[in-house]
């Protein structure tokens, strides 16, 4: 089997089933070396059965997968040695303190004593958790539990980084704390697969993405490639007043001929032929319409996800 040194990831035709529901009907990725790599879909799309599959915690009925250049049906101790995970919802466990946390997982890894101390002390100063190491892992506000997840999967210095859902249930600050440590670990050569339903993050963090839907992937390509793909641009429009928002609704939608959709307090709608933002505007001016925003865009990765599966981004997939 050729070994796609090129990618640290690499699949093709992964399926799985669980009794009637097919988790995975075929799906095929390939992740860069150094990137990070975005899976996006709806609830119920894979994602998190893709990951179990790659990291070897699930078998695939079918296809091949191979992590840093092993197969996952049949090199999972070399695999493992390489990969760190971290899942939707911090594992690490909750009695014992932040330093005891990662000493046991450098322990269970091989680790001397010493070495596996002096690793937690690292990785504990690194993720700004120092001044509670010996605070249990219970007391800890929801950004540092995920700090600490994420350097608990950290301790083997892994090359290749699964990141499933990471951000969940966080704050903007502690979302942004994170992202700022993904960008450092790829800044050092670490893959990163990233399962997300936060488009935002996606589109912030990701190199290159892979849209699953149905256990498929549909779409795959960088956040700009695949905003091209819904085509032109979009026109967002806000009304000055609130009760003009009907009528706005409708000479958009006949100006452009396409279907309005509201965003926030506006309203926006896609734009291909370069004829329509004037003519809006004769047609809101004309109306009467007060306009407090106005403007031009490229679609938004959102905008993208429901073009792409027909059904807006969730925040949270339920695992198979």
């Amino acid at each position: 089997m050729t070994r796609h040194t090129e990618h640290a990831v690499w699949a093709e035709g992964l399926t799985k089933s669980f009794k009637e529901t097919k988790a995975l009907t075929g799906v095929d990725l390939a992740v860069r070396t150094g990137t990070v790599h975005g899976v996006l879909g709806p609830n119920g799309a894979g994602k998190t059965t893709a990951v179990r599959i790659l990291t070897t915690l699930l078998r695939a009925d079918a296809g091949r997968a191979l992590v840093g250049g092993f197969d996952v049906a049949t090199e999972s101790a070399r695999i493992r040695a390489q990969i760190g995970l971290t899942g939707q919802y911090a594992s690490v466990d909750e009695m014992l303190t932040g330093f005891e946390n990662l000493l046991l997982i450098g322990r269970l890894l091989g680790f001397t004593r010493p070495q596996a101390k002096t690793r937690a002390g690292e990785l504990l100063e690194r993720f700004d958790l120092s001044h509670a190491a010996d605070r249990a892992a219970k007391t800890f506000s929801g950004g540092m539990r995920r700090r600490l997840d994420l350097a608990a999967s950290l301790v083997g210095g892994p090359r290749i980084l699964f990141l499933d859902e990471p951000t969940t249930g966080l704050d903007p600050h502690a979302r942004n704390e994170l992202w700022a440590i993904v960008r450092e670990l790829v800044a050092e050569g670490v893959t990163v697969l990233l399962t997300t339903q936060y488009l935002e993050e996606a589109d912030q963090l990701a190199d290159e993405i892979a849209v699953i839907d149905h256990g498929r992937v549909i779409a795959t390509g960088a956040p700009e490639e695949l905003k091209s793909k819904v085509g032109g641009q979009v026109l967002y429009v806000r009304a000055e007043r609130g009760t003009d928002v009907g009528v706005v609704k409708g000479l958009l939608a006949e100006v452009a001929g396409r279907e309005v959709t509201a965003e926030g307090e506006g309203l926006t709608v896609p734009v291909t032929d370069t004829k329509v933002m004037p003519a809006a505007a004769l047609r809101l001016e004309q109306a009467g319409i007060e306009v407090a925003e106005f403007s031009l865009r490229r679609p938004s990765l959102d905008e993208v996800f429901l073009t792409l599966t027909g059904a807006p981004a969730q925040p949270v997939e339920v695992p198979a």
